[in-house]
């Protein structure tokens, strides 16, 4: 047993866990809860798993394709899974980090292992503003449990943009074009699994994906928590 998995442990003795989307005891997540997340439905496109668009490319995909190859995902951006995700960013609940990794591997099925896994980068000021990267710690787990090396570093916020929460789509493209650099030397003739919480329009994942490949990334594929409906 590695020092981690015990600290938790000793933790969840002192502090019992309880479930986030209905305060039960015993676990971060509950079952219950768990089994009434809402999933992605499976008419949503095969590259940004936009929901409800029917199976194949949606049309802004085929008009406009993004530099990821396709987005993986797990669930709906609404109930249960919103309210972990805010706890894990806002409200300093790192401990979730951990059961929602496995929650998304566990929903989406066996993926294809890269030679990394990279998260998206916060802007150092943030970063020493929350004390934390969501996405680096989410990284973790699901490098570990695929057996990918993670490359936190690999990918870098240059411009510490606005938060995209109140933008329209176009906004969130010009709010994050040319907000992030890679070191060609660490990326090149690599795949990646490109890592965020939350997709909305897709605009950061886009341009981070721009970012990998113009430093040599063979493949990119990125993977999120939670899609917007």
């Amino acid at each position: 047993m590695d020092r981690q998995t015990l600290t938790r442990l000793i933790l969840d003795l002192i502090f019992p866990p309880r479930c986030v989307g209905c305060g039960r005891r015993g676990d971060w997540i509950c079952l219950a809860c768990r089994v009434g997340l809402p999933r992605l439905p499976s008419d949503h496109c095969t590259v940004c798993a936009r929901p409800g668009v029917g199976q194949g490319i949606c049309p802004e995909c085929a008009h406009d394709p993004p530099d990821f190859d396709r987005l993986i995902c797990a669930f709906l951006f609404e109930g249960t899974i919103r309210q972990a995700i805010h706890h894990l960013k806002y409200r300093r609940a790192r401990h979730l980090a951990e059961p929602l990794a496995r929650m998304l591997l566990e929903e989406v099925g066996p993926i294809d292992v890269p030679d990394l896994v990279v998260p998206i980068p916060l802007h150092p000021a943030r970063l020493a503003w929350r004390g934390y990267n969501q996405s680096a710690l989410l990284s973790e787990v699901v490098g570990r449990a695929i057996g990918a090396r993670v490359g936190d570093g690999y990918l870098r916020r240059i411009r510490d943009t606005p938060a995209q929460v109140s933008l329209s789509g176009p906004q969130r493209w010009l709010n994050v074009r040319g907000a992030f650099e890679a070191t060609p030397e660490l990326l090149r003739g690599r795949s990646v699994l490109l890592l965020d919480d939350v997709a909305t329009t897709g605009s950061t994942l886009r341009a981070a994906s721009l970012t990998l490949k113009r430093a040599g990334a063979t493949r990119v594929d990125a993977i999120v928590l939670a899609r917007a409906p």
